[in-house]
């Protein structure tokens, strides 16, 4: 089987790497993730513990009036509802004010959820290896190393099964264009990632781009590649089509689910 040769995101001993860094923030971003540095602290005081970026902005490949700025925010404590309001609000605010991002969203943990056994390999691996440093203490320091094996694979996307039937109600409730749009952009991704994931430990590395995670996945699933290659298209440019988000409920999102649990299993089970 012939596999692309692409760069495989890790170090000379196998392990990782974190993919962003603030030095890859390209020029017209800039102000934005200043004005999200100096606004978190007025927003969560002094119970927030460290903030990252994550996304396109921080890897350096955002698009100009279409990435939209990620965000992860670190709380001493649980967050509420007033913690998810003040963020939304947030990011709003910023989404007015800079024209250089489409939208805004903030992740919001507690420092000991962050930290948990039970994140070590999901939430815990994002902050390692796909987080870049924004304020406060870095995470990354009471974190592991990590590889791109199955353990991997299962705790961060083995859990697909379980989300098909949300989707499902979202579509049926999303009527118009518009509200599908962002189902197409979040589901599109969602599926690229999982495909990609369930050959990671094969293919042996790490890549955010979804085209290249499309392209690696039908490597080794070349009846679905097709598939992928659409949905990798979709994540980037999104359309309303119902016709695709039926057929990731109904046809890639199910096998791809089996598939994923016969090869690594099933995501240990959250709170949440």
């Amino acid at each position: 089987m012939s596999k692309p040769h692409l760069p495989k995101g890790l170090d000379p001993q196998g392990y990782l790497t974190r993919e962003g860094s603030l030095e890859r923030v390209q020029s017209p971003f800039r102000p934005v993730v200043a004005a999200a540095r100096d606004g978190l602290p007025d927003v969560f005081g002094t119970r927030l513990h460290s903030a990252y970026l994550y996304g396109s902005i921080p890897r350096g490949t955002a698009r100009v009036g279409r990435s939209d700025l990620d965000l992860l925010v670190a709380l001493w404590e649980e967050p509420g509802d007033a913690d998810r309001a003040a963020a939304r609000a947030l990011g709003e605010a910023l989404d007015r004010e800079f024209p250089e991002i489409d939208g805004a969203g903030t992740l919001l943990y507690s420092r000991t959820r962050l930290l948990s056994e039970l994140e070590r390999h999901d939430l815990g691996w994002f902050v390692a290896c796909l987080c870049t440093p924004l304020l406060g203490e870095d995470l990354a320091e009471h974190l592991p190393r990590y590889r791109p094996d199955s353990l991997l694979a299962r705790e961060t996307n083995g859990d697909l099964a379980l989300l098909l039937p949300r989707w499902r109600e979202r579509i049926a409730a999303a009527d118009t264009d518009e509200a599908r749009r962002p189902l197409v952009r979040f589901m599109s991704r969602h599926l690229v990632r999982t495909g990609f994931t369930l050959v990671m430990p094969h293919w042996g590395g790490w890549t955010s781009d979804l085209t290249e995670m499309a392209e690696i996945f039908g490597a080794y699933h070349p009846t679905h590649a097709e598939q992928m290659n659409t949905a990798a298209v979709a994540g980037y440019e999104p359309t309303g089509d119902p016709a695709l988000l039926r057929s990731y409920v109904d046809d890639l999102g199910p096998w791809l689910a089996g598939e994923y649990a016969r090869v690594h299993g099933i995501k240990a089970p959250r709170p949440d």
